[in-house]
């Protein structure tokens, strides 16, 4: 079984009541270690370089976000602005022009997606969520 078509229900799941898609690029990465558990060949891959799913990833684990609020929350190469987290779960980040990040843990996986400038970062959220808690429902 792939992990890519968890891909395709986040983006759907960012839609809201006129069919605006608000989510263009994601990834599911591991708890441990930040590893990609989706491919980067799928068509709404957020390509994570480097050790940036690794720094991700330590920060979670540890839930200290000192690193994220000191140097910003790297994506693709791009610096994102810590905005905030919640209950250790839940990281929120924004560059200006660019979008905006929504970062969601389960117990073994961590959901990221990207919003684009002008889309609702509200929706994004929800979409992690959904999935994150899915993952949840099942252990992971």
């Amino acid at each position: 079984m792939s992990w890519d078509s968890y891909l395709d229900n986040l983006v759907a799941q960012s839609k809201d009541a006129s069919g605006s898609v608000h989510v263009d690029r994601c990834v599911i990465i591991g708890l441990d270690g930040g590893a990609k558990w989706t491919t980067d060949g799928h068509a709404n891959a957020l390509k994570l370089q480097g050790q940036e799913g690794a720094n991700i990833a330590k920060c979670f684990k540890s839930k200290d976000f000192t690193a994220f609020m000191a140097g910003g929350v790297f994506a693709e190469g791009v610096k994102y602005q810590f905005l905030r987290e919640e209950d250790g779960k839940l990281v929120l980040a924004k560059k200006k022009g660019n979008g905006a990040l929504s970062i969601q843990s389960s117990k073994t996986a961590l959901v990221l997606a990207h919003c684009p400038e002008g889309s609702q970062q509200g929706n994004a959220n929800k979409s992690v969520a959904v999935i994150a808690e899915y993952l949840e429902s099942l252990g992971m």
